[in-house]
């Protein structure tokens, strides 16, 4: 019995993306878990896109709220806006109320990934205001904890994420995921893959 693990995101400036392409190996990794990566739709104009110099999406296919309710277990990606989820990610969840309704969700495991802008940027305030979103569906929230061991303590360089999950600094837009923080993201993918792969045998 193959758990389905789906890892969605929005990313501007390829990220979150990044994160979300390390998490999806590491979910992978995990015996008897098949795991899928989506992109939940753009709000913004391509001229406005363009003048904030965005580079062009990845192909990932774009996933409709109906398409959550096929997964076993659920890892959202987004980068902050003022200490909160992004718009285009906030107006996805917006239109899952047909889900809502119906509890569709409920029960099912969800994890939250993220990048900032800075490290007083929202590295904890972004998955811990996102939480909500996965309580009125009934999800079941799945951190990482210090699972991670050695790496959660790392002090001698810039590192992302926290005890709710994996994360990056974007800086100026520069800046790319390091490895620590990629392997972080491979670690949660593995992590959640696991438990959604126990709590799929026992439904």
């Amino acid at each position: 019995m193959v758990a389905k693990v789906y890892i969605v995101y929005y990313s501007m400036y390829g990220h979150v993306e990044k994160l979300a392409q390390e998490i999806k190996k590491g979910a992978e990794s995990v015996e008897g878990v098949e795991a899928k990566v989506w992109q939940v739709p753009e709000t913004l104009q391509e001229e406005v896109l363009g003048k904030m110099h965005a580079p062009p999406k990845t192909d990932a296919p774009i996933i409709t709220p109906d398409e959550l309710s096929e997964a076993d277990g659920v890892l959202f990606g987004f980068p902050t806006r003022f200490g909160m989820m992004s718009a285009q990610f906030k107006a996805f969840m917006d239109a899952t109320g047909g889900l809502w309704r119906t509890q569709a969700l409920a029960g099912k495991p969800a994890g939250i990934f993220y990048s900032t802008g800075s490290q007083g940027g929202g590295q904890e305030t972004t998955p811990l205001t996102a939480i909500t979103q996965l309580v009125h569906h009934g999800m079941l929230f799945v951190p990482i904890g210090y699972s991670f061991g050695a790496g959660m303590f790392e002090m001698e360089q810039v590192k992302g994420g926290s005890p709710y999950g994996a994360g990056t600094y974007a800086g100026d837009g520069s800046r790319q995921p390091s490895e620590l923080e990629l392997a972080q993201a491979f670690h949660q993918g593995k992590y959640f893959a696991g438990i959604a792969k126990k709590l799929k045998g026992t439904a």
